[in-house]
C-alpha cells in the first residue's frame, strides 16, 4: 500500500481523492522526494524525542512535534549557506535532499495533510518578523512565502510586537498556546514561526459513562486518574518489549498510535528500540484484531523547552554561534540563531483529540552577543509512549510520554 501511495507523479504535485459518499479514507498520491522527506522528519523527530527523554530534566509528561520543528528550521534553512547549511543539514537529517526539493516536498506534505480528512482540522501556519531597520533578502522572503506559505510582519520589535507575535500564534493554535516570547532583546532583529493546530474526533467516541476512576501505577507509587474505557476491534501489534494499538480519527486517515510496554518493561525500554528502521517496522506489523479491551487515561500536558543545547548535540552548531553564515537571510553575515523555543498542548478526552504546537526561531546580530469474552487487555495504567500519525504518508505530527496523567503540568 504504502509504494502505491509514495509513486512518483508529477513532479511534487497532490492528487486527493475523498469518497464522501461511503466514508473512506482519502488516499494521497506523494512524490518519492515527498516520501524522502518524510522519512527524514520522522527520523529527527524520533531523536529529538529520545535526546529530551534521556535529558536529566525530562518532565513526567511531555509531547513535542517533530513536524513544527522541521518547518521551522526548513524556513531558516532557506537562509543558510556554507558549513552553517551543512550542518543543518546533518541536524535535520535531510541525507542529501536539496533544497529545490526540500521546499516543494515540504509544500505537498502540508497540502496533503491539511486535505486528507475532512472531519479533522489541521492547520499548519508559518509567519516571519523583522525588525524594521533590518534588511532581510527578498528571495528568502519569497521562497518561504511561496512554499511555506509564510506570513511576513515588518515590525518595530516593542512590546507591542510581543503583543502581536503572542496574539499570533494565540490564535493559530485556537488560543491552546497564547504565548511564546516575553519580551524582544535590543540585539533581536528576525523570528520564524511554526504553528499547528490538530482537532480529531475518535471514529469511534469513548463512551462517558464506561469512564471511571483507576489507579496509574508509576515507579513512585500510584494517582488516581480518570480512565476511559472501550472494547473494539483496532489496529493491533504487540511484541516482547510493548503492546500497541492504533486509535483512529475521523475517516481514519489520522490515529494515535499508543505504546504500552509490556510487564516487566518501561517506556525505558521502548526507547531502546526506538529507531527510524524500527518505527518502519512497527507500522507494517499492525493487523485488525477483534476483542480489545482498551483502558486509556484522560490526560492534558503542556510543554515547552528551548531546543539549543539538544540540535547543537545533533550536529547544528555554527548557527548558535557568530561564525553563522545566513547570508541568505543577510549578506553582511552577521546573524545567528539565538533559540529554537517548542511548546505544545495536547488534551485527550472521550471525544477525541485536540493538540497544537509552535516552534519560533529567534535570530540576534552579532554586533552585540552571541470478565465476559477474552478481551485482549490494554490497560494503559502505567507510564506509555503515543504519537499522532498520518497514515498515509506516515508522518508523525505529534510524539509524547505520559508518566503521570494525574500531574497537569
Amino acid at each position: 500500500m504504502k509504494t502505491k501511495l509514495f509513486t512518483a507523479v508529477i513532479a511534487l504535485f497532490i492528487l486527493f481523492a475523498c469518497e464522501k459518499a461511503d466514508d473512506k479514507p482519502g488516499n494521497t498520491d506523494l512524490s518519492e522526494k515527498s516520501e524522502q522527506l518524510i522519512k527524514a522528519d520522522n527520523e529527527f523527530g524520533l531523536e529529538m524525542f529520545s535526546r529530551i527523554y534521556n535529558s536529566p530534566e525530562c518532565p513526567e509528561n511531555y509531547m513535542i512535534s517533530p513536524l513544527s520543528i522541521s518547518l521551522a528550521l526548513s524556513m531558516a534553512y532557506n537562509g543558510a549557506n556554507t558549513q552553517t547549511k551543512e550542518e543543518m543539514q546533518k541536524a535535520m537529517r535531510l541525507g542529501g535532499l536539496k533544497t529545490d526539493e526540500i521546499n516543494p516536498a515540504h509544500k505537498a506534505l502540508v497540502e496533503a495533510l491539511i486535505n486528507t480528512d475532512e472531519k479533522v482540522i489541521m492547520e499548519v501556519a508559518n509567519s516571519i518578523w523583522y525588525r524594521n531597520a533590518y534588511n532581510v533578502e527578498d528571495n528568502f522572503l519569497n521562497i518561504n512565502k511561496d512554499y511555506y506559505n509564510a506570513e511576513v510582519h515588518p515590525a518595530n520589535f516593542d512590546s507591542e510586537t510581543v503583543s502581536l507575535i503572542n496574539d499570533w500564534v494565540s490564535d493559530k493554535t485556537h488560543e491552546k498556546i497564547t504565548k511564546i516570547i516575553e519580551e524582544i532583546p535590543a540585539e533581536a532583529v528576525l523570528y520564524l514561526i511554526n504553528a499547528i493546530y490538530f482537532n480529531g474526533t475518535w471514529t469511534k467516541e469513548f463512551n462517558k459513562e464506561n469512564t471511571h476512576q483507576w489507579n496509574f501505577y508509576t515507579k513512585e507509587g500510584s494517582s488516581i486518574v480518570d480512565m476511559m474505557m472501550r472494547r473494539d476491534s483496532v489496529d493491533y501489534f504487540s511484541n516482547e518489549t510493548f503492546s500497541s494499538v492504533r486509535l483512529p480519527y475521523g475517516k481514519e486517515n489520522f490515529n494515535m498510535m499508543v505504546l504500552l510496554p509490556q510487564p516487566g518493561k518501561s517506556v525505558d525500554d521502548i526507547l531502546v528500540q526506538l529507531t527510524p528502521a524500527n518505527w518502519g517496522k512497527w507500522q507494517k506489523a499492525f493487523s485488525f484484531t477483534n476483542s480489545i479491551e482498551i483502558l486509556l487515561p484522560k490526560f492534558k500536558i503542556e510543554y515547552e523547552e528551548v531546543l539549543n543545547d539538544y540540535l547543537y548535540d545533533m550536529g547544528m552548531q555554527l548557527a548558535f554561534t557568530q561564525m553563522a553564515d545566513f547570508s541568505g537571510i543577510n549578506p553582511a553575515r552577521d546573524l545567528y540563531i539565538s533559540f529554537v523555543k517548542h511548546k505544545t498542548f495536547v488534551e485527550v478526552d472521550e471525544e477525541g483529540t485536540e493538540a497544537a504546537a509552535v516552534t519560533i526561531i529567534g535570530f540576534e546580530t552579532t554586533s552585540e552577543h552571541p470478565s465476559g469474552p477474552q478481551w485482549i487487555p490494554f490497560h494503559c495504567d502505567h507510564p506509555f509512549l503515543f504519537a499522532i500519525t498520518e497514515k498515509d504518508t506516515g508522518a508523525i505530527l505529534f510524539i509524547g510520554k505520559v508518566g503521570n496523567p494525574a500531574n497537569k503540568e
